[in-house]
């Protein structure tokens, strides 16, 4: 039996995951932390991460950025594992993450679907072929009205998978309105949609001389990144420090 601590368990993806794992005989939560304790939870909620005294065997992390610099320092001391989905983190957060898995497990992903994951893999061979052929490269995405970071962790992740397999060649651009120019070669364009009950979409989209290529994942529920964080915390119990993501959890 897993053992999980549900940091942000109150907000929808902690519910989500609430729900998830009260149906696997795998996986149990023995502890929940959240600003906020509604009293609709069937194990103790903590406030703060830094109170709460339950052992357990990783911590999957729903959250807020400003939540997450506590949640690493908590991680670090307990020796507890981390399945970090949290987005929006600074540039100095990102880099106290690489510091705490020094010390301790910790996967961090944008996205835990599976299919996004695979996408992230297709994408590296699709640049291959596709940017030397002059194709632009563009990133569309759409979520919720509600979500409040933007771009996306996840198309940020889906240009960063381009990028990496082409020597970081490419800039990214996140507003054309105030510049009058012809797009360069070597940009990659993240433009992001709000509206609705959107779960998230993204498209990526090579544009050819007379050709258009669309790569596309569309998640119709919640529930398809609360199953991957599940699928990462029981991967990480046990593990030995270091950063992980989710193609280590799928092989």
């Amino acid at each position: 039996m897993v053992k999980v601590i549900m940091h942000g368990c109150n907000g929808k993806m902690g519910q989500t995951i609430s729900g998830l794992i009260a149906a696997d005989e795998e996986i149990e939560i023995v502890a929940g932390v959240d600003a906020k304790d509604a009293g609709k939870n069937a194990y103790p909620v903590f406030t703060d991460i830094a109170d709460c005294t339950v052992e357990a065997d990783a911590v999957i992390d729903f959250s807020t950025a400003s939540a997450v610099d506590g949640l690493l320092a908590y991680c670090v001391e307990k020796q507890v594992p981390c399945v970090l989905c949290t987005t929006g983190l600074t540039k100095e957060q990102l880099e106290k993450v690489t510091e705490a898995s020094k010390k301790v497990a910790v996967l961090k992903s944008a996205n835990m679907s599976l299919g996004i994951n695979m996408l992230l893999k297709l994408l590296k061979e699709a640049a291959q072929i596709l940017s030397p052929a002059g194709f632009d490269i563009e990133i569309v995405e759409k979520h919720h009205n509600q979500k409040v970071d933007a771009p996306s962790g996840t198309a940020l992740a889906l240009a960063d998978s381009i990028n990496e397999q082409m020597g970081s060649a490419y800039e990214y651009v996140y507003d054309r309105s105030q510049v009058r120019e012809k797009r360069k070669d070597k940009e990659i364009g993240i433009s992001a949609v709000r509206g609705g009950t959107i779960v998230g979409d993204h498209d990526v989209i090579f544009a050819g001389a007379d050709e258009v290529v669309t790569f596309s994942h569309r998640a119709y529920s919640k529930a398809v990144f609360g199953k991957g964080a599940i699928q990462a915390a029981k991967f990480l119990k046990g593990r030995p420090a270091g950063m992980y993501d989710m193609a280590d959890v799928i092989g």
